[in-house]
């Protein structure tokens, strides 16, 4: 139900919204950007293309549409929650119906040379929608049980169509963004305990269901050595470049690993990898460092949000982006099964990069518009 009131006060201009960006933020992302350039340039031995000139592209657009998505009110994001939502679910079936099919999974929608894959997209949907239920949830309404069912159904939707493609890594990353909106809306910790106790009982259930190559990822987590030029294969070369780098790394373009192409996805999902063999323990840290700044930009714009509603979005997409680089960081040093997961504005992927730049545009909407009051009844939704 779309919320009844909101505040008639004067409308921020183009001028004083754009003077609101955290433009350190923008600067913030764009050195995250370069850096990911420049690696997709020594992944191509050299050369721009095939990557690093379409990241860039990709970038400067990602940015526009960021920025333009910042002007928008929040009360108009709100408003738009849940037909956002159902936008996000029907992406989904058509990917069911008519996704195109790559390395045995039926992801990605082909929009006139563009892969978009609705999944990524659908995380930042699914934030907005169940902050917009829980906007203005006084604590005791949270803590009622049927209260919470409608946002569980609309978090299971997506969960399980995203499970269906097969992608079990953005199933679960999914399940756990939106554990975090119920989290900071005032979930109480023991219903948590209880959903990881259930799942923790299901999970043979869940690994008899499988498909083979999930189970033998899980198998090369566990004993990477047990098929060295197979399954094992990604991670053991991984922890090679990663030993290789040392301190300071074999410098740039001279990373034997990845220049020689023992390094397998290294544009994509071990870029990491790659950069930690070229710029060693000093790089790799450094760049730990940039997202860790981008992590607490996010939180701080939720901290200083006057409303519950925006305070939710950001603190989802914030998780959500924090999510992204621990999995993909853990993934490549063989902490837990590799799992396909981008690196946020340094991995190659089209569909990853515009999908983080949206979810910044919503944070940055947050940021601009943190002082608006948005009244309403208590627990509407």
């Amino acid at each position: 139900m779309i919320e009844r009131r909101l505040t008639r006060e004067r409308g921020m201009s183009l001028a004083e919204k754009l003077g609101s960006v955290s433009w350190s933020f923008v600067a913030l992302l764009g050195l995250m950007a370069a850096v990911g350039y420049a690696m997709l340039y020594s992944a191509a031995g050299g050369n721009p293309e095939p990557w690093a000139f379409r990241h860039g592209l990709r970038f400067g657009f990602g940015v526009l549409m960021m920025l333009a998505i910042a002007m928008v009110d929040i009360r108009i994001i709100l408003r738009l929650a849940w037909p956002l939502y159902l936008l996000g679910v029907g992406l989904l079936v058509l990917v069911a119906l008519h996704g195109e099919v790559g390395k045995g999974a039926q992801r990605w929608l082909d929009l006139g040379g563009f892969q978009l894959q609705p999944s990524e997209l659908m995380k930042i949907l699914l934030v907005i929608a169940l902050a917009r239920w829980f906007h203005r949830a006084s604590l005791e309404r949270v803590g009622n049980p049927l209260f919470l069912v409608p946002p569980l159904i609309a978090t299971a939707i997506p969960v399980a169509l995203v499970l269906k493609q097969p992608n079990l890594g953005n199933a679960l990353i999914t399940l756990m963004v939106a554990g975090a909106v119920f989290f900071a809306a005032g979930v109480r910790w023991w219903k948590f305990a209880l959903v990881i106790g259930a799942v923790a009982i299901a999970a043979p259930i869940v690994y008899e269901s499988l498909h083979d190559y999930q189970r033998q990822r899980i198998l090369t987590f566990l004993d990477p050595e047990s098929d060295p030029l197979g399954a094992g294969y990604h991670v053991i070369q991984s922890k090679i470049a990663l030993g290789a780098g040392g301190m300071f790394g074999r410098g740039f373009l001279q990373g034997t690993q990845s220049q020689l192409n023992f390094l397998p996805e290294k544009q994509t999902d071990f870029i990491f990898t790659m950069l930690a063999e070229e710029f060693g323990f000093v790089g790799a840290a450094s760049v730990l460092a940039l997202n860790l700044l981008v992590v607490l930009y996010g939180l701080a714009m939720a901290l200083a949000c006057r409303h519950q509603f925006g305070r939710l979005v950001a603190a989802g997409i914030t998780v959500n982006f924090f999510l992204y680089v621990f999995v993909n960081i853990a993934m490549v040093m063989g902490m837990i099964p590799v799992g396909g997961v981008p690196l946020p504005l340094i991995s190659h992927g089209g569909s990853a990069m515009i999908t983080v730049l949206i979810g910044f545009g919503v944070l940055m909407s947050v940021h601009v518009h943190r002082a608006v009051e948005i009244e309403g009844e208590q627990g509407e939704a």
